[in-house]
């Protein structure tokens, strides 16, 4: 099936035909990011799609002087080393200090302007754009620079971040918009957007029980042309309430069987899996699909 409206559907040709070649996509969490390559860069989307990915996801925030960076913000101590907030500082201040590699040694990179991730990804490589919420509504107009991006992009936001979707609404180039929904309700808030270029749901459940957990909703997901995404990254396993969804992840898939994690999500019907593994992900999806 062909998903999101049909007013939009030249914008979302490119999305389309991926599902279309592929069936499940493969999202890569912050591109692929081991050794000498840092997360949320070029290298680490280039890696990322060397290693079987369709989509890759930048993070987004912007500093005090108004630049959006590729970065998760809150993860400075990990990946440059002082304890600050990007939102907090200049861009001169922040590009001071090189991130620092896999192994906390200081690489010779620096982390990233968005400007320079839209410039780099140009020969239609899909990018999923997270975290605009913490780049003070700047991204649309950036994206604006780079008529190639009107389908590349997918941009995503929960559903209460209202000043974020309304403005996607309201804007002339309808990008790609995926909502983070936690409930069925936050799913109908999604839906009540007139002029919105839906054509996603990322769900999000920390326990199998959840409403977004259940076959009946990613059914009624699908009968609204959107696709269903999931992630199966483990953000920490030290508080069983950080899982994602339903504790069907990345962690589950290799240390006991991938037939207990990705499996089951693909047995559900979802669209979309975002992962920290993708070459994995790829080698299983083959040997269930044979693409």
């Amino acid at each position: 099936m062909a998903f999101g409206q049909s007013r939009f559907a030249d914008v979302n040709a490119l999305l389309n035909a991926r599902f279309a070649e592929k069936g499940t996509l493969i999202a890569a969490h912050r591109g692929s990011w081991h050794g000498n390559i840092i997360q949320n860069t070029l290298a680490a989307y280039r890696a990322a799609f060397m290693m079987g990915a369709d989509i890759v996801e930048t993070d987004t925030t912007a500093t005090r002087d108004n630049v959006v960076y590729s970065i998760h913000d809150g993860v400075e101590p990990v990946l440059l080393g002082p304890k600050f907030n990007t939102i907090h500082v200049t861009s001169e201040q922040l590009e001071q200090y090189p991130a620092l590699n896999a192994l906390g040694v200081p690489a010779m990179q620096r982390i990233e302007r968005l400007e320079t991730v839209l410039e780099g990804l140009n020969h239609g490589e899909l990018i999923n754009i997270d975290r605009t919420w913490r780049a003070r509504g700047l991204v649309p107009e950036l994206l604006d620079r780079h008529p190639h991006m009107l389908r590349q992009a997918l941009l995503k936001a929960p559903i209460r971040e209202r000043a974020v979707i309304e403005q996607l609404d309201a804007h002339p180039r309808k990008y790609m918009f995926m909502a983070i929904c936690h409930s069925l309700s936050d799913v109908h808030a999604a839906l009540a957007f007139d002029n919105l270029n839906l054509v996603g749901i990322e769900l999000v459940a920390a326990s199998s029980s959840a409403d977004v957990c259940q076959m009946d909703a990613i059914r009624y997901i699908h009968s609204k042309g959107l696709f269903c995404w999931v992630n199966s990254l483990v953000l920490t396993d030290a508080d069983p309430v950080e899982t994602l969804y339903g504790g069907m992840d990345d962690d589950i898939s290799i240390k006991q069987d991938p037939a207990l994690g990705w499996g089951r999500l693909m047995d559900m019907g979802i669209d979309v899996i975002q992962t920290d593994w993708p070459s994995l992900v790829r080698d299983y999806r083959i040997s269930r699909t044979g693409r």
